[in-house]
């Protein structure tokens, strides 16, 4: 299973989730979460194919533990 935009956006909305936009033409209102997902998508997103849904809540979970405990990051 691919993810593409207009899924992610209908499960969003399906969820009752918002996404949040930054300032039209401010590229620093997000700069941090830019950079996490950039992140997101090259070391988990494009690398595999998900079977379901609970596929990619648990890939999302073990991820995010991984980025938040385990990465190292630059200061």
């Amino acid at each position: 299973m691919a993810l593409s935009n207009e899924k992610v956006q209908r499960t969003l909305k399906q969820y009752g989730i918002t996404q949040s936009m930054s300032r039209k033409g401010n590229c620093l209102d997000n700069a941090v979460i830019e950079n996490f997902f950039g992140l997101l998508n090259s070391e988990l997103l494009y690398l595999q194919e998900f079977e379901s849904m609970a596929h990619v809540e648990q890939e999302l979970k073990d991820y995010i533990h991984y980025y938040n405990h385990k990465r190292m990051k630059q200061n």
